[in-house]
């Protein structure tokens, strides 16, 4: 399913590699000075990345290079569809596997590439100007629970005022539809098992969930009062290949291979609802292709996940099948910012998106774990 119009004859690749896509870069003013995307106190040009003559309809990603604005990407192009991928390639963790995930993409006919800060609108918009984005997914955010506490900063530009800048260039771009992230942490330490759409999430337990809380709550105002069709999607722990390096699945892999302890939090009286990356890709492109139709608040949010809360003993177990190799267990207490458990209720999703989830946690463990020897030779 192509979601929107293809160019009627192809046109020159804007970017022949990921080096001509990176040298993008933009000046903006700030109170202390100026500073640019390339980095602080150096001057930048602010060239546009589409001319006038661009007739491409296509789907804005942002996040492209992120774990599932990557996975999103590629499948928008398996299908047909021009993708304009927008990412910062912030150091958050490595960037080096943000550009090999990228390196995946700009070799491909119909991806173009923005080096850019979702939260700096006039740069942003400047670059898109001539563009015609028929639709946006909006997967950039600053991720990590336990990184929030140490830098709350980083959430509130990336998740609070980058979220507003995507929510304004939707306004003036008018997308048939804008699909954003937002996460199972706005359910905070919620009781009530499986977690539905229509629970209390006012009580979140850490920032990063907060910024998500808000997210929807600035969405569905943007809904009310511009009429801009918009769907939030609660992720519930995502993994597989080309995963985030801070990732329980993957530090444990991390670990176990270099034969170094894991640490197991709470005593390992724990348990995630682990949904691989192929499903969520699915949730994504079905939400995307059905925008809410509510004439007064088109904004609607859905669980992604995969409705089976599995234990943490379960993910050691499994990944030590996977690796041949027996995990030095650290016991740790809880960490700030974490829950005990999370679940989802797939009871809107399934009936409104066809969402089915279909891959077990020990067949997308074993997925992970060949793409990671391969990827690091281990």
């Amino acid at each position: 399913m192509v979601l929107g119009r293809r160019r009627a004859k192809a046109q020159p690749r804007l970017y022949k590699s990921l080096q001509t896509a990176c040298a993008l870069q933009f000046q903006r003013k700030t109170a202390k000075g100026k500073a640019g995307w390339g980095g602080a106190g150096q001057k930048r040009d602010a060239p546009h990345v589409f001319s006038e003559s661009d007739d491409i309809m296509a789907v804005l990603v942002t996040g492209a290079a992120g774990f599932i604005g990557f996975h999103t990407s590629k499948a928008l192009l398996d299908k047909g569809q021009e993708v304009v991928g927008v990412d910062n390639l912030n150091d958050y963790y490595p960037p080096k596997l943000k550009r090999d995930r990228l390196a995946q993409l700009t070799n491909r006919e119909g991806f173009r590439f923005i080096e850019a800060d979702i939260a700096d609108h006039d740069a942003l918009t400047a670059a898109l100007e001539n563009a015609e984005i028929e639709h946006i997914v909006h997967l950039a955010a600053q991720a990590g629970v336990r990184y929030s506490i140490e830098n709350p900063f980083a959430y509130v530009r990336s998740n609070l005022m980058g979220h507003v800048c995507i929510l304004e260039l939707a306004r003036a771009l008018k997308p048939r539809h804008t699909v954003y992230a937002s996460s199972s942490s706005v359910y905070g330490a919620n009781e009530k098992t499986p977690f539905s759409e229509t629970d209390m999430t006012d009580a979140p337990v850490s920032l990063y969930g907060a910024t998500k809380k808000s997210d929807e709550l600035l969405s569905a105002s943007y809904a009310k009062l511009y009429k801009t069709p918009l769907t939030g999607l609660r992720f519930f722990t995502v993994y597989g290949p080309w995963g985030r390096p801070d990732m329980a699945y993957w530090l444990f892999t991390k670990a176990i291979l270099a034969g170094e302890p894991i640490r197991v939090f709470n005593h390992g009286k724990m348990a995630r609802d682990f949904t691989y990356i192929d499903d969520i890709v699915d949730g994504v492109l079905a939400a995307l292709a059905k925008p809410p139709t509510d004439p007064e608040t088109p904004h609607k949010v859905y669980n992604l996940g995969n409705n089976t809360p599995e234990p943490l003993g379960k993910l050691i177990g499994t990944l030590e099948n996977a690796l041949g190799r027996e995990a030095e267990k650290r016991m740790e207490p809880m960490q700030k910012g974490d829950v005990e458990r999370t679940w989802a209720d797939l009871a809107r999703s399934g009936p409104d998106l066809g969402f089915q989830p279909k891959i077990k946690l020990e067949d997308g463990l074993q997925r992970f774990v060949d793409w990671y020897r391969a990827y690091y030779d281990v």
